[in-house]
């Protein structure tokens, strides 16, 4: 899947660079009540984020396991006033752990830690 294509990320304006990074381009309508970047439209961005890197890290799932956020923790250190992109990172021994639980339960978890 095609994350882009997902409707609400079309409706927040992600969109990719040349070099295939996802990013939070500057667009008013992303902006809140003092003209800086929605914390919503920050959270798409990571969320989406998450979501590609688990394709990219396990493409032998695609199509045969839905990806669903469970819980994320948030904290923002300062307002964003440009363009946004983040960087995602997933423990090896996590990734270990998540593919004997899915072979076990067909159902697993795994933490996915982003930095925007």
């Amino acid at each position: 899947m095609n994350v882009l294509e997902i409707p609400f990320v079309q409706k927040v304006g992600l969109a990719r660079t040349q070099d295939g990074h996802l990013v939070l381009p500057v667009d008013k309508s992303n902006e809140n009540h003092i003209q800086t970047v929605h914390a919503s439209a920050q959270f798409t961005l990571a969320e989406t984020l998450s979501g590609e890197a688990l394709q990219k890290m396990f493409p032998h799932l695609d199509g045969n396991v839905v990806p669903i956020l469970r819980e994320s923790e948030i904290k923002f250190k300062k307002p964003a006033t440009g363009v946004i992109y983040g960087l995602t990172h997933i423990d090896d021994t996590m990734r270990e752990k998540f593919e004997e639980q899915l072979a076990k339960k067909g159902r697993a978890s795994i933490s996915v830690e982003v930095e925007i």
